[in-house]
């Protein structure tokens, strides 16, 4: 199993964000602003999105490949696959 701390970390940072982005909107900001922080909130979600599928490649893909059990393979690369079709890029 990977170790999660560091994305932990990420996405409480990425939490608090959010709270400012909320605070940004009740205090009635700029537009500009606001959506600037969402952009950032957005691409910082997306970062800690591709960290933990990278964690899931190297990890749970590889270790089925190493496995030779084309059964595990198979249902490793079909879930990566329908995973890749859904992401939002």
């Amino acid at each position: 199993m990977t170790d999660h701390k560091a994305q932990i970390k990420r996405i409480n940072r990425i939490e608090g964000q959010v709270r400012g982005i909320s605070g940004m909107v009740e205090d009635g900001r700029y537009c500009v602003d606001i959506l600037q922080q969402i952009k950032a909130a957005r691409a910082a979600l997306k970062q800690v999105g591709l960290d933990i599928l990278d964690g899931h490649v190297r990890g749970c893909v590889a270790g089925a490949i190493n496995s030779k059990n084309p059964d595990e393979v198979n249902e490793k690369v079909d879930e990566l696959t329908t995973l890749l079709k859904r992401w939002e890029g």
